[in-house]
């Protein structure tokens, strides 16, 4: 979004989240560009943003193409609406040995009528690792993981059984596969993998119908799909909006079903105009700024200062309330509150809370190392209502440092993500993450581990990669909340990234459609809304 699926997944303030379904939270919105395909059948219309890459699961980590990516295919298992696992192509997950797990697939079919085998799930993850795609680092605790190499710790067994070997025991891992970089690929895919990605047969409850670039994608109903999302309506239009205005225009005009990031000009009165459709609602969405840890004047002893002092002249209280009405909270950690084990209360907390002398003393000491000079960039994303919160962080920093920073506008969330993915962008960027699954460790690997496909800023420490394998291989959820708590306190002290505010789902939806439900990471469950 990210992400999701990395820096995925979204208002004026947030899933590329990677999100990423996936992990970077972006957001998108512009009335429909010509060519597009809304209103000439009865899809369901809904708001999307162009997929930075083509449709290929395991490289994959922004949600817009994790939105869509998540319904043309399915994987082992899946998240509903309260994010609770369920199986999907899974017959059984079973424990095997102190760190393995046995896995039967259901009788399952590709769009075009072919089983979907085992080997289409070993082959997609070894294809990821192999190609060192985004989504590789969610296969490092399978054993062998090494980027480049084939996996030694997946083996077939036969056509509806393989065995999934981890470096360590890991509890929670079972409960991570309903995300891309797990789900398999048809066959074909590995001939020509840009095409497939354009086009990909599929397995999941939709297929994908088109894709006008920068315009929108419909997706249809698969016909071979028979798990437990089957699709109730004739399909999705995902149409790609260059500004939120204009989607929630057609929201109000009913030339949109659904909305799931509500403009900030209309924060103040959206719950009015839409009534008993409109949502506000706490979801798993981080929003943050990252500088890279290669910025002039952002690493080493000045970087240190330099991150601490931006952060103390961020005043998130102000700025939550007057540009965003409310519907964010002000960051007090790198994940959500609405997840098991979030703590407010952590060692170093301090330095997300406006204290402009502070903020001065820091900064004149960062500059008695090496002065300042020129301007601090924020970039962002136009299509995504940033700029007044961009704005006013940055206006925030002027006024308490009295250095020039500015916003530095994308006109889409495409070209920033290319930018950040190439490592050509200056100064700061907007970052974020809409949630892969519900667990703290989805927040911070992903994004802070060394090498991980949605560590935008490049941020490597030792310590705070040692606390999360332990984490991972905790006996229990208690044991491993409190080691990644105590990573996140590594990360208050280095500030790869500066945590800004959690973001409320704002959304709604339209007079012509029923049965929409927003799950508990703000995406609504496509399959299940009709059309009345």
């Amino acid at each position: 979004m990210q992400l999701k699926k990395t820096a995925a997944i979204l208002g004026a303030g947030a899933l590329t989240f990677g999100l990423v379904a996936c992990g970077d939270s972006n957001d998108s919105a512009d009335g429909g560009a010509e060519g597009t395909t809304s209103g000439g059948d009865n899809y369901v219309l809904v708001n999307g943003s162009e997929p930075q890459n083509p449709l290929v699961p395991g490289n994959i980590n922004e949600t817009g193409g994790g939105r869509i990516i998540d319904q043309i295919f399915a994987g082992l298992v899946y998240y509903d609406g309260d994010g609770e696992v369920q199986n999907d192509i899974a017959e059984s997950i079973e424990p095997e040995g102190d760190a393995g797990y046995r896995v039967t697939l259901k009788d399952a079919k590709w769009s075009d009528g072919t089983t979907v085998t085992a080997k289409d799930f070993v082959d997609a993850w070894n294809y990821t690792v192999e190609n060192s795609l985004l989504g590789a680092y969610h296969l490092e605790p399978i054993k062998g993981f090494e980027e480049g190499k084939k996996l030694e710790g997946l083996e077939v067994v036969d056509d509806k059984t393989f065995t999934i070997e981890l470096a360590q025991p890991e509890s929670d891992f079972p409960s991570r596969l309903g995300y891309t970089a797990f789900f398999p690929m048809h066959p074909s895919a590995y001939d020509d993998i840009e095409a497939y990605g354009e086009k990909p047969i599929s397995n999941g409850p939709y297929t994908l119908s088109e894709w006008n670039h920068n315009q929108n994608a419909v997706v249809v109903p698969n016909a071979e799909y028979d798990g437990p999302r089957k699709a109730q309506n004739d399909g999705l239009d995902y149409v790609f909006y260059a500004q939120q205005d204009a989607a929630y225009a057609d929201l109000l005009s009913g030339n949109l079903d659904v909305l799931d990031a509500i403009p900030d000009s209309a924060f103040a009165t959206f719950e009015d105009e839409l009534g008993d459709r409109a949502v506000n609602q706490p979801a798993a969405i981080f929003q943050s700024m990252t500088i890279g840890e290669k910025a002039d004047h952002f690493s080493g002893e000045e970087g240190a200062l330099r991150r601490q002092a931006i952060s103390r002249a961020i005043n998130r209280e102000e700025i939550t309330a007057t540009i965003f009405d409310g519907t964010r909270t002000p960051a007090t950690d790198f994940t959500s509150p609405v997840l098991p084990g979030h703590s407010d209360s952590l060692n170093g907390v301090e330095v997300l809370k406006y204290d402009p002398e502070e903020a001065k003393r820091l900064w004149a000491e960062a500059d008695a190392i090496a002065p300042f000079t020129g301007e601090f960039t924020i970039s962002y994303n136009a299509d995504g209502g940033h700029q007044a919160w961009v704005d006013a962080v940055a206006n925030s920093i002027r006024n308490t440092l009295g250095i020039e920073a500015v916003g530095n506008a994308y006109p889409d969330f495409k070209s920033l993500r290319d930018d950040v993915t190439n490592r050509t962008i200056e100064g700061a960027f907007r970052t974020g993450w809409q949630a892969d699954y519900p667990l703290l460790s989805n927040f911070l690997g992903p994004l802070y581990g060394t090498g991980a496909g949605s560590n935008d800023g490049d941020y490597s420490n030792a310590e705070f990669d040692d606390l999360l394998k332990k984490a991972n291989g905790a006996a229990d959820q208690e044991a491993a909340v409190k080691d990644l708590n105590a990573a996140q306190e590594i990360l208050l002290k280095d500030l790869p990234a500066i945590p800004l505010w959690y973001s409320n789902l704002t959304g709604g939806y339209s007079e012509d459609v029923d049965n929409v439900v927003f799950g508990w990471n703000q995406v609504p469950l496509y399959y299940q809304i009709t059309k009345k």
